[in-house]
């Protein structure tokens, strides 16, 4: 493309997404959450469930035919279960009774839709919590900490306290993984911007 880059569409309504991306120097021209149905399909497994709704949430973007729109679906999962953002306070509690002292993944899909084609990665990260006492299962719920957030905890909130364990990429957890992000911005010819 002669003269300039492509516009970045950020397909997410997540403060975290867009921050992690401006800390690696990319800054979205336009943020645009993508509205889809994202209950997992019967029998649909982490990984699986993650890349097709990152997908479809590239794909239910509307952009210009040179624009690039980047999407991401981050799944918390307790072997095959699968553990999405709780409804209430009660459901919250019941995730971190789940959770503790327990390992599990959190796997994040990235989709880049580009003027070219459809670039995806699927990343994984372990997480352990420490065993976790009522009283700190009650205090991490009644910090609202939980809210919005995938298996109801953020590892860059209280959480971070409650986990002494994790294997493999920390911006993931957040909710986007940064180093797999920008390979595939790059290949799509999206550079950070510079500094002024």
């Amino acid at each position: 493309m002669a003269g300039h880059a492509p516009r970045l569409i950020l397909a997410s309504a997540s403060p975290r997404r867009a921050e992690l991306l401006a800390q690696a120097g990319y800054l979205p021209d336009a943020l645009a959450p993508a509205h889809i149905d994202e209950t997992p399909r019967p029998g649909e497994l982490p990984r699986a469930c993650a890349l097709r709704l990152a997908v479809a949430k590239a794909s239910a973007v509307e952009a210009a035919a040179a624009d690039v729109v980047l999407a991401a679906d981050t799944i918390v999962a307790l072997g095959r279960r699968m553990l999405g953002k709780p409804r209430d306070a009660a459901e919250a509690e019941g995730f971190l009774r789940l959770l503790s002292g327990r390992r599990h993944r959190v796997v994040t899909a990235i989709a880049l839709r580009g003027p070219d084609r459809l670039r995806s990665r699927v990343v994984e990260t372990a997480v352990r919590f420490k065993r976790l006492s009522e009283a700190e299962i009650a205090d991490h719920v009644a910090g609202g900490d939980w809210q919005d957030k995938a298996g109801g905890y953020g590892i860059q909130g209280r959480a971070g306290a409650l986990i002494p364990w994790i294997n493999g990429s920390y911006s993931n957890v957040v909710g986007l993984p940064l180093a797999e992000t920008a390979g595939l911005l790059a290949a799509a010819g999206i550079r950070p911007a510079s500094r002024p």
